[in-house]
């Protein structure tokens, strides 16, 4: 498929939600598309356990998000940068992998500060046109020079969002099951679930299942090939506990629901797929581009945010849905009023 089948007009201003839609966590709309007919429900969120029952199970991704975005001085000139943590590199080094604004103005050798001078770093390498590595200069041990780098950190809203975070957004942009740290982006899907909600999921005898996927910036990265064979995802860590597996292969063989809680726990489980279609233990890296067509061998239901146009997300979910029924969702989505993005409302996808 093409690019541009995937884009779309939106309004940053009136179709992103700025901050959760709902007043709790399991309140924000849901729309529901039955892939196989079309047809389009219209719910809340916390209605999703009336659509599963015993014995099937939810797979969810216990990634949690760290700080990542950090504000401060280029040495000499004084001049304001922005550096987003992507990944730690080498603890020993305190090497990590990041993104620079303004690119233009960072250069190897470049000193940087932060907070009152309390922590600088120094750019030793270039990785993309805004991509650098950066050794933090700290002589303390590990735990403290972490406990530093996360204190001068804001939680990563994305820009488009929200221009600066809020303190709501500590707890706000974090699902109630976080549990594994690295992630710059929290998995949206998962921060509609609340402990009512698990709740509920337990008197019907609803599974769970938990992975971890690390969410990258790959997934905010531009597309920027027409044709969708020649695009290639950034590489996420990916975790699937041999407890997971057994919990979701069970449920498979015994005939019952799995249910994707995000586009990244679609792309987990699809990543390393037996030949009898059962998922496998895992713990590595996972690069794995969906689009249309695809055949799924795992999840038999997906719940996913409205994702912007010509997002890798939105073109997983077409994949799963079928292109013009999730074309046609997003348009009612529009119409309706519902909101995109990672405080945004839902679609179920049965």
């Amino acid at each position: 498929m093409k690019l541009s089948q995937f884009q779309f007009q939106i309004s940053l201003k009136n179709d992103i939600a700025h901050e959760p839609t709902g007043k709790w966590r399991d309140e924000s709309r849901m729309m529901v598309l039955h892939k196989d007919s079309g047809e389009i429900e219209h719910k809340i969120f916390k209605d999703i356990v009336d659509y599963f029952g015993k014995g099937d199970t939810f797979v969810l991704n216990d990634t949690k998000v760290f700080p990542a975005r950090l504000l401060g001085k280029k040495e000499k000139t004084g001049a304001d940068i922005e550096v987003f943590l992507l990944r730690e590199l080498n603890r020993e080094q305190r090497l990590w992998d990041v993104i620079v604004e303004p690119a233009r103005k960072i250069r190897i050798g470049n000193k940087l500060y932060f907070g009152d001078d309390s922590l600088v770093a120094e750019v030793i390498d270039n990785t993309t046109s805004r991509g650098r590595t950066l050794r933090f200069l700290y002589d303390g041990a590990y735990d403290d020079f972490k406990r530093t780098l996360f204190s001068l950190g804001e939680v990563p809203i994305p820009k488009w969002v929200r221009e600066r975070t809020v303190p709501e957004d500590k707890v706000n942009f974090q699902t109630i099951y976080a549990a594994n740290e690295g992630a710059v982006s929290a998995p949206a899907a998962g921060l509609h679930f609340s402990r009512e909600l698990f709740n509920m999921m337990i008197l019907k005898d609803i599974n769970k299942a938990f992975i971890t996927e690390h969410m990258g910036i790959g997934y905010f990265r531009k597309v920027d090939v027409e044709d969708l064979s020649k695009h290639k995802m950034d590489s996420e860590r990916l975790i699937v506990p041999e407890e997971a597996a057994r919990i979701i292969n069970n449920t498979k063989r015994n005939g019952h629901k799995v249910l994707a809680v995000g586009v990244t726990v679609m792309r987990g489980l699809e990543t390393y797929v037996t030949t009898n279609d059962e998922v496998q233990a895992y713990d590595g890296w996972t690069n794995k581009f969906i689009f249309p067509p695809y055949r799924f061998a795992i999840p038999d239901a997906i719940v996913s945010n409205f994702h912007l146009p010509g997002s890798t997300m939105l073109m997983a979910v077409a994949a799963f849905g079928g292109y013009e029924k999730v074309k046609n969702a997003y348009e009612t989505a529009l119409k309706e009023g519902y909101k995109f993005g990672p405080y945004g409302d839902a679609l179920l996808i049965i």
